[in-house]
């Protein structure tokens, strides 16, 4: 099991993503209704659900690659929309698709990737590299799908973000990559203070990171707390369930996203 609890942020200190009332239509799905959340500064904020659950919808919007229909949206006190330079500047992304070019080797990779971040660390990036077991001279397209999924972790991680936005960043992966890609992100990330949204079908993995969850099913919020509080709040009889069982409780077991791999 991997240690989680990242320090908490002391009281008073302004949440990195702050998101009221947001709704979003397409067509006549409605794929986010009336969603509200904030995201403290240095903790690992688990988002769950279910495929289709609204989950990607809602990164999209604190990337600025959607805009609000109604509600609000800000990062850093920012609107992503507004000023994405501003905010993109200070977020690291990695998603399931993990669209990488394959034509590139993993130096030519890093090369071109710390031309668009002024804070980009070369040494840091080059710790990661061989971390992850990159050979810097093998080419995107001839790598394995976790060697990839490592590789755009480090694209991710080399300028320090402020926010790292996981989406799925571990489905399709077997379970020592996704052990050790979460163990990266908890040394790297959390461990300095800084934050990581991690959204994931998986609860069985968000539950050994997450400092805090927020259950979505079909685009509303059916749980937002402290992870520690949703335990102790549906502990019966002694026994504390786990996070899958308490999602079923919210949700139903018909949309009970994955518990394991």
């Amino acid at each position: 099991m991997i240690a989680n609890r990242s320090p908490q942020p002391p009281a008073g200190v302004a949440p990195v993503v702050e998101i009221e009332n947001l709704t979003r239509h397409f067509g006549v799905k409605t794929a986010l209704d009336a969603v509200s959340l904030s995201v403290p500064r240095g903790t690992v904020f688990g988002l769950v659900g279910a495929n289709g659950a609204g989950k990607t919808t809602l990164i999209k919007h604190i990337l600025g690659l959607l805009r609000a229909e109604s509600g609000s949206v800000r990062v850093f006190g920012l609107d992503p929309v507004a000023d994405p330079v501003g905010v993109l500047s200070r977020v690291g992304y990695l998603s399931e698709e993990n669209d990488l070019p394959g034509w590139m080797r993993v130096d030519e990779l890093i090369r071109y990737s710390r031309s668009f971040y002024p804070a980009w660390d070369d040494a840091y990036a080059e710790e990661l590299r061989q971390t992850f077991a990159l050979d810097a001279t093998a080419k995107i397209k001839n790598l394995s799908k976790g060697q990839k999924a490592r590789a755009g972790l480090l694209i991710a991680l080399a300028y320090r973000p402020e926010l790292l936005v996981l989406d799925e960043p571990s489905s399709g992966l077997d379970p020592i990559v996704r052990r050790d890609i979460l163990g990266a992100v908890l040394r790297t990330i959390a461990g300095e203070g800084r934050t990581v949204l991690f959204s994931s079908h998986l609860l069985e993995e968000v539950e050994q990171v997450a400092d805090h969850v927020t259950m979505i099913s079909q685009g509303k919020i059916v749980l937002s707390a402290p992870l520690d509080a949703i335990r102790e709040s549906h502990r019966v009889n002694g026994r504390v369930p786990s996070l899958n069982e308490i999602f079923v409780m919210h949700v139903g077991s018909a949309a009970a996203p994955s518990a394991g791999a």
